[in-house]
């Protein structure tokens, strides 16, 4: 493989219009707002996107294999302050010492320029816990960060209790208890087949360290936890160490393989008790809640698709779909976690539009709920996609608004940002003092295609047609992947 460094980026979607790298770190105080924003919403809106420092020496590079840079968003008193700091990790320091990219194939360690120790971008999600600031990608542990600076304090294993190679780029959190739940996978290295879960008491002691073999090789991004149980779906992309070896993808896509999700409880649990479910072949996206019923079913709701979302990451025909025919809908998977059919029945379409990038109210995390938000993609609300189609950029999905269901009714609310807009993903804000599922803000990100440059807009879920407030960034964020809302009480 030609790793010789190049003094551009290639000449890809990915690379191109709204995707160029932004490579900015700095900070904005007083940004402009259009409209006012309440005085109850006091805290920082971190979010995290990869963002390539060097150009990459992989020719059709994906968007996931660029550096972790984080935004800080700190609303206080009706103002908006900007902050952005690169991840200083392994990869980043040594690649800017060089001035050339280092690191070859997304994951797979057999293309790389030189050895790395720990090779993450920690650029997949940002979380706040037990006064750490945690950058966090599914191939590592995380990287702790300083909350305010965004100065990178270095990897972080729990004070050694870290008992895998690997931590989950979703942590789940319980609203009552304050435990974090993880798990890793691939959690002994590449092309393993481990997975291990294990749990974080609020003032940061691991707990409940159970190790267990998944089915099949494959990617487990998100996940979900209830009271009692804890539910890891796979996605039918495969790792097959043979193929790094061989200086090929970590990830493609089985069409044989089914979608397995294997069931765990979430407490004094052995690796014997875990069951793994499946149904056909099909995608699992991000999940937006799980909880139990009376009866002690389990219900888990999340995105899913009869194709492969990933598309960048074809079968081994290299076979992908075109990606204006992915649909991902809203679904509920219903099951009895003491049953020995382990095969599950169709899921309960809960939204039928095509959407991702699920967010609830977080008090109501592991329970019943009833309100969801999330990225809608509806071409017949008006997109100007003639127009901005040249400015895009690609290798990622879009969506055009954002959207709130009542599961308990079935009624979808639209916020839709303009036809020159896109979305990215959504976090909720809690009115201040109220304790009603679903009564706050809503908060997003959103790519201005006319003025090349990033917007944040909020939306009060009293009425989610328009927004309350627009925020104008004189910058262009490209696309991101996750982030949080961190309330300034817990801040300090």
């Amino acid at each position: 493989m030609d790793t010789r460094p190049n003094s551009f980026f290639p000449d890809r979607p990915q690379f191109s219009g709204f995707m160029k790298p932004c490579r900015l770190e700095g900070e904005i105080q007083a940004l402009e707002i259009h409209g006012d924003i309440p005085k109850d919403i006091n805290g920082t809106f971190y979010r995290v996107m990869p963002d390539p420092q060097l150009p990459p020496f992989i020719e059709d590079d994906p968007w996931f294999n660029g550096d972790g840079n984080i935004s800080a968003f700190e609303i206080k008193d009706g103002s908006v302050s900007f902050r952005q700091r690169y991840v200083r990790t392994e990869k980043f320091v040594r690649e800017r010492e060089a001035k050339r990219a280092l690191i070859g194939k997304y994951r797979n360690k057999y293309t790389d320029a030189v050895e790395f120790k720990v090779r993450t971008t920690a650029n997949t999600n940002v979380v706040f816990f037990n006064s750490q600031l945690l950058a966090l990608k599914e191939d590592s542990p995380p990287y702790a960060l300083d909350p305010i600076s965004l100065e990178t304090k270095g990897l972080y294993d729990f004070d050694g209790q870290l008992p895998s190679l690997t931590f989950t780029a979703h942590p789940k959190f319980d609203p009552v208890t304050g435990e974090m739940i993880c798990f890793g996978y691939e959690a002994k290295g590449d092309g393993t087949p481990d997975v291990c879960y294990y749990n974080v008491t609020p003032d940061g002691k691991l707990t409940e360290v159970v190790w267990l073999v998944a089915p099949v090789v494959a990617m487990i991004h998100d996940f979900a936890v209830t009271d009692n149980w804890v539910l890891f779906p796979i996605i039918p992309q495969v790792c097959d160490i043979e193929r790094l070896k061989q200086g090929g993808e970590h990830w493609q896509w089985s069409p044989e393989t089914p979608f397995y999700i294997g069931v765990l409880p979430r407490r004094g649990a052995k690796p014997s008790d875990v069951k793994w479910f499946q149904y056909q072949n099909s995608f699992p996206g991000h999940t937006a809640n799980a909880y139990e019923d009376e009866s002690g079913n389990i219900h888990i709701d999340l995105g899913l698709s009869e194709k492969n979302v990933f598309f960048w990451w074809p079968d081994a025909k290299g076979n992908a779909p075109d990606p204006s025919s992915i649909l991902s809908q809203l679904v509920r998977f219903t099951i009895n976690p003491r049953s020995d059919d382990l095969n599950l029945s169709t899921p309960k379409i809960l939204q039928k539009d095509n959407s991702e990038f699920y967010r609830i109210d977080d008090r109501f995390a592991t329970h019943h709920y009833r309100h969801c938000f999330f990225d809608l993609m509806d071409p017949s609300l008006g997109t100007n996609f003639a127009r901005i189609g040249p400015k895009l950029g690609g290798g990622y999905p879009l969506y055009n608004s954002l959207a709130h269901v009542d599961i308990t009714t079935g009624s979808t609310d639209i916020y839709f940002p303009g036809k020159t807009h896109m979305v990215q993903e959504p976090v909720f804000i809690p009115r201040g003092g109220s304790t009603t599922e679903g009564d706050g803000y809503v908060l997003a990100l959103v790519n201005n295609y006319d003025t090349m440059s990033s917007e944040l807009h909020l939306v009060d879920t009293n009425d989610f047609s328009k927004a309350k407030a627009i925020i104008l960034l004189p910058v262009r964020l490209r696309q991101g992947l996750h982030g949080n809302w961190v309330d300034a009480r817990d801040l300090a």
